[in-house]
């Protein structure tokens, strides 16, 4: 199992016949929870065949928050493919810019022209859009360049603070929308972060909403061998509204984030994940965060999910 250098690899946060119980009711689900699946299954699939070709990347990430972020883009996120600098448009932002394939792969999949295939079959290769991180001056649909871990954190504040400002000055009908920001474990863990959250709290940026990737996993092993805070304490105790959802539940998704819009204040919901869902052996571990899968678990991924299709190619139906 390919981790960082010199971290060893540590128990999953999953295995064995939990884990075999827990894709059997994922592949076991209604019509319409289906579709939302296949949607993140392409996700997931387009991360891990581009991660694959550029031998180098953070597959663990994107498909473990697939699920999240296609109930986003499909129920929540406000965006116009054919007009991204639409000024009233929703503010997505990847602060854990590691993930990057992520959000290349939702770019392409929701019709933006700027992330193409070439660039996905490219990943971080010389003259692809796609770099390692996301950088905002390459393609539309990335707002801001993150990398460094807790800058999507802040701002992401900063957007938000934009919106009340041009929504007080030229009114909510033109301008009314809302900043999300997914963040990983490593993004809370920086100082910068709590400047933004007690800033965010205290100006009651209710159009705020972070979404954290609470997988217990970082790229040296378990989130417990650098910190011990609990995430969700501290977001109340500044004064945020906090959900807590099962991260590859359709319905907990819509549901937390439907409350979010609906609170007075910003809105912090933990996603519990598995890092790298539908991997066979190395879901749930370090060894899934910082490296590419492998032919051997990326054949027993598709064998999980049912995944049919040649890689980069996504089904007609999705």
């Amino acid at each position: 199992m390919a981790v960082a250098a010199g971290a060893p690899a540590v128990e999953p946060t999953i295995s064995g016949d939990a884990y075999t119980k827990m894709i059997d009711n994922y592949m076991d689900s209604s019509v319409e929870v289906e579709n939302y699946h296949k949607m993140a299954n392409a996700i997931r699939f387009l991360s891990m065949d581009a991660i694959e070709v550029a031998n180098s990347g953070h597959p663990g990430l994107p498909m473990g928050m697939a699920d999240v972020c296609t109930v986003l883009f499909k129920d929540f996120l406000k965006f116009n493919p054919e007009d991204p600098d639409w000024p009233d448009r929703d503010r997505f932002i990847l602060s854990a810019g590691h993930g990057s394939m992520l959000i290349y792969s939702l770019l392409y999949l929701s019709g933006y022209k700027d992330i193409r295939l070439e660039d996905i079959k490219r990943f971080r290769q010389l003259g692809s859009r796609a770099a390692g991180h996301p950088e905002n001056f390459e393609a539309k649909g990335i707002e801001t360049t993150t990398g460094p871990l807790g800058q999507g954190i802040a701002n992401a504040v900063g957007m938000a603070i934009s919106e009340r400002i041009l929504s007080a000055k030229y009114g909510d009908d033109i301008f009314n929308h809302y900043t999300y920001a997914l963040c990983g474990d490593g993004c809370l863990m920086e100082g910068i972060s709590q400047e933004a959250v007690t800033f965010a709290a205290h100006h009651k940026l209710s159009k705020l909403i972070y979404l954290w990737d609470d997988n217990e996993i970082t790229i040296d092993g378990r989130t417990s061998v650098a910190t011990s805070e609990n995430q969700q304490a501290r977001f109340e105790a500044a004064g945020w509204h906090v959900e807590s959802v099962d991260g590859h539940n359709v319905e907990e998704i819509k549901a937390a984030i439907a409350k979010a819009k609906t609170t007075d204040m910003p809105s912090m919901i933990a996603c519990k994940t598995h890092i790298g869902f539908g991997a066979p052996t190395k879901v749930g571990s370090n060894g899934v965060h910082g490296a590419a899968l492998g032919a051997k678990e990326i054949e027993g991924t598709r064998k999980n999910f049912k995944w049919e299709a040649e890689p980069f190619d996504i089904p007609k139906d999705i």
